[in-house]
């Protein structure tokens, strides 16, 4: 049975200390000589005592003047996970034109599990059945993916006040990534891949701006006419995966390429929208790219096989590797990749020309 506690500031607020430590409160009264006690919620969803010794003012004062019906018998609504989603797609959906994929990603994937429990009763055990169940048909990279979308949704809807609960997500260890992809393309598999999609100006305009940026899917599926200065020849892109800014350069037949396409189009108009759903570009280009991607390098490769296979984030990497196998300052390189940890761009350093080879043949001569 509850062991109930007294408020040692307020009359007749209660509460019982739960096995999650959470307070669960109450208020007491009496109506014609019988005590009521209401349950008016939890310390999670943001009730304080405070908040009770109003709402016992509140029923005492509807009683002295008869309104006994309207006395607080309901305990305080609290949104399920299903009602947060939408308010956080909702907003997603604003700011970004391809909002499918996260649409996609919660109703396959945390729907089934989460979409109609109370965030307040969503705990790290839910997250972790969430990975063990998910991890029996996708990667762990994947996976990762779903919980940190969980993540991301109750950060907005905690940032915003519509909840005031703790993120579970914060306290659920994600799964050993091995992210380091060694691939990359040679400039002869880049002329062989160019050669491939030249008839296609969707995707040749889009793989001539990855090789030349090596800017991430979302953020070239982004950009806009008014974010190219052809005179200056530099392209502003937003980075969706850290939520900065940055420029990059153009240069060579990429120019002549954006030259034509941006006569034919408006300042808010999107480079690489050619009669595509404007909501669903990202999507498009994956599903076009990614078969020619396969036919042209991955035939004899293991499809789990991420460190070899040729993927569209290879182009990135194509960009960056190139970029150290002709000197480039490893400063320089974080700063066209947008790297926030110069960790990630190191990486590339080992390409570098004077990776040290030099001085080893030198070393005893």
């Amino acid at each position: 049975m509850a062991e109930y506690i007294k408020s040692k500031k307020y009359t007749g607020v209660i509460y019982n200390l739960l096995k999650n430590k959470d307070r669960s409160y109450y208020i007491f009264y009496k109506v014609n000589g019988k005590t009521y006690r209401v349950h008016i919620g939890k310390k999670s969803e943001g009730i304080t005592e405070a908040y009770c010794h109003q709402k016992r003012n509140d029923a005492i004062n509807k009683l002295k003047f008869g309104d006994t019906d309207s006395i607080i018998k309901t305990k305080v609504k609290v949104d399920t996970f299903d009602v947060i989603t939408q308010r956080y797609l909702e907003y997603f959906q604003i700011h970004n034109r391809d909002s499918l994929n996260h649409e996609s990603r919660y109703r396959n994937h945390i729907q089934p599990f989460i979409g109609d429990k109370s965030v307040t009763d969503i705990t790290v055990a839910d997250l972790e059945n969430i990975q063990r169940e998910k991890l029996k048909k996708l990667s762990p990279q994947t996976v990762n993916h779903i919980i940190q979308l969980i993540g991301t949704i109750f950060n907005y809807n905690i940032l915003h006040k519509y909840i005031k609960v703790e993120n579970p997500v914060q306290r659920t260890k994600l799964l050993k990534v091995n992210n380091e992809r060694q691939r990359y393309l040679e400039t002869d598999e880049i002329e062989t891949l160019f050669d491939v999609v030249k008839n296609d100006k969707q995707l040749l305009l889009f793989t001539k701006l990855a090789l030349h940026t090596g800017a991430r899917l979302h953020t070239l599926c982004n950009i806009k006419k008014k974010d190219i200065n052809l005179e200056k020849q530099t392209v502003f892109l937003q980075d969706y995966k850290n939520g900065t800014f940055y420029t990059s350069f153009l240069s060579g037949d990429i120019i002549k390429l954006l030259k034509t396409r941006l006569r034919q189009i408006k300042s808010q108009d999107f480079i690489l929208l050619f009669g595509t759903d404007p909501n669903n570009i990202d999507t498009y280009i994956s599903k076009k790219l990614r078969p020619i991607l396969n036919n042209l390098f991955n035939t004899e490769l293991e499809r789990n096989d991420r460190q070899n296979r040729v993927v569209i984030h290879s182009l990135r990497h194509t960009f960056a590797s190139h970029l150290a196998i002709n000197g480039t300052p490893i400063y320089t390189i974080q700063k066209l990749m947008n790297h926030k940890d110069i960790n990630m761009t190191l990486r590339y350093a080992k390409l570098a020309p004077d990776s040290g080879k030099e001085f080893i043949e030198n070393l005893y001569v």
